[in-house]
């Protein structure tokens, strides 16, 4: 990576030495921005074994909400789940089990988006009523409201660092949160319409975005513009997933499209056709090779992500899959959908 952020870098350390190389901000960068220096992605030197998703079968349906289920968050250190609803509340379950944890109220609308910090501290929703929510567990309350955005909002994605989350928005926008002030340090501007899903780069500086302009970008958080766009899908995109490696982005689309995007080479190196029902979410397994698609006609459909065969469609859903997630502790896999469970 280069130490000028205005050369837009895409921060791939392909191994080499441990040592964190602070990178000197241009005289415009806000200093407070020093804190994104570039991290050695350690899942690099890991090999994973592929979760055989095809051959799983349904070990537990519970009725987790009293509307559709949108987002879907596994806990970093434990076997727990997070879910979003449009019931307005958020809440956490033990996994396998499917225990009630605990609820989350605030939010005066549908709850769109929801992750968990790195460290498990803090968990973050986004809604349709505008805002981003911080919530503390030791305290068992919200401790931020974020409210910048215009419109609705999608979705909403924790940097590794901690320190700062991205969220996207009907607005036509996303933006990064400083969480240390609490303050909207970047807002990215490009697309034409409503911004569907962010998500941050693995131990990278970049957010990726998808957008109902039918795009998929690739951004710096630190000096807010648009590094590379990705051109292909023939509807709007409504999901993107990165692997862990961050060398490959998965998006959908509302006509089921899968598309996977070489990130290094800037090119489309897979193409896939899971429609006509629109696939409203996508997750890669650890090994990276796997995918599990969530689409609109109430199937999970597990995908080679090398060859882009369709190994298996998991059914149970009585209505749409909205959202999927890899469990890889459990090595199962999880989904919500518009049924309620």
């Amino acid at each position: 990576a280069t130490s000028d952020p205005s050369q837009a870098s895409l921060g791939l350390k392909m191994g080499g030495s441990k040592s964190i190389r602070p990178v000197m901000p241009a005289p415009s960068a806000d200093a407070s921005l020093l804190a994104f220096q570039d991290r050695e992605n350690p899942y690099l030197s890991m090999q994973f074994e592929a979760q055989k998703a095809e051959s799983y079968e349904l070990k537990k349906s519970y009725k987790g909400h009293i509307a559709p289920i949108s987002c879907l968050a596994m806990h970093p250190k434990k076997s727990i789940l997070a879910t979003a609803s449009d019931d307005t509340t958020w809440k956490m379950w033990s996994v396998p089990n499917g225990e009630l944890i605990m609820t989350g109220e605030g939010h005066k609308s549908w709850v769109s988006g929801i992750d968990f910090h790195p460290k498990a501290s803090t968990l973050a929703t986004s809604s349709g009523d505008s805002t981003v929510k911080v919530w503390d567990f030791s305290q068992s309350k919200c401790i931020a409201t974020l409210s910048d955005h215009a419109q609705a909002v999608w979705g909403c994605a924790y940097h590794d660092s901690g320190d700062f989350l991205a969220s996207c928005s009907m607005d036509h926008t996303a933006k990064l949160w400083d969480l240390t002030q609490n303050k909207c340090r970047q807002t990215f501007r490009g697309h034409v319409d409503s911004v569907n899903a962010v998500v941050f780069q693995p131990f990278s500086n970049n957010l990726c975005t998808c957008s109902g302009d039918k795009t998929v970008s690739l951004w710096d958080a630190r000096t807010g513009l648009c590094i590379q766009t990705f051109y292909g899908h023939l509807n709007a995109v409504n999901h993107v997933a990165f692997n862990l490696r961050g060398d490959t982005i998965a998006s959908t689309d509302a006509d089921g499209g899968l598309r996977l995007w070489d990130v290094r080479m800037v090119i489309e190196r897979l193409q896939v056709n899971a429609g006509p029902h629109s696939a409203n979410k996508v997750g890669f397994d650890q090994s990276g090779t796997v995918i599990a698609l969530a689409s609109d006609d109430h199937t999970i459909k597990i995908i080679d992500a090398v060859q882009g065969a369709t190994l298996g469609v998991l059914e149970g859903h009585e209505e749409a899959v909205q959202a999927v997630i890899f469990d890889a502790s459990q090595r199962s896999l999880i989904s919500a959908g518009s049924d309620n469970s």
